[in-house]
């Protein structure tokens, strides 16, 4: 055989779903654990160490295990590869408005304290805009490793 030729065998196998029942229960019922962990260390990352990036990847990992045991089909039906993209963007455009909007209220890149929004108390502003800052970096975070993994497959 020759290398591209094993490089495409072992591709084809990674699409394919594994036939272990064993491996997909442990799968199905790992994946939502990691999904919970990576929330919880994204919703305390504004206050503690993890955050966006940390949380990002756990979530991430949690998709990659279903794309790797049930096979790229049903997995699609948990994050479409269409979305991914989306969503990094989303994310993405989350972080850097959050940037934006105070400078353009007269503060600096992700000065919290000059972010125009009048209903929150300015103690906890800061708070609220370091959660809101994380939430656009997990959800790119997420995204972008999602469709890494998609785009090597080409799925």
């Amino acid at each position: 055989m020759t290398p591209t030729r094993v490089d495409a065998c072992h591709i084809e196998g990674m699409k394919s779903q594994t036939d272990s029942p064993i491996i997909h229960v442990c799968a199905r019922g790992l994946a939502p654990v990691i999904l919970i962990i990576g929330l919880y260390v994204f919703f305390h990352g504004h206050y503690s160490p993890g955050g966006g990036f940390q949380g990002g990847v756990l979530l991430a990992a949690s998709f990659l295990l279903l794309r790797m045991t049930l096979g790229t089909q049903i997995s699609q039906l948990v994050m479409p590869s269409r979305l991914t993209i989306t969503l990094s963007a989303i994310g993405a455009l989350i972080f850097a408005g959050t940037g934006l909007v105070a400078i353009f209220a007269g503060g600096n890149f992700l000065d919290y304290g000059f972010l125009p929004v009048p209903w929150f108390d300015p103690a906890y502003l800061r708070n609220y805009a370091i959660l809101f800052i994380e939430l656009g970096v997990t959800l790119t975070v997420m995204a972008t490793l999602v469709s890494i993994y998609d785009d090597l497959l080409e799925a």
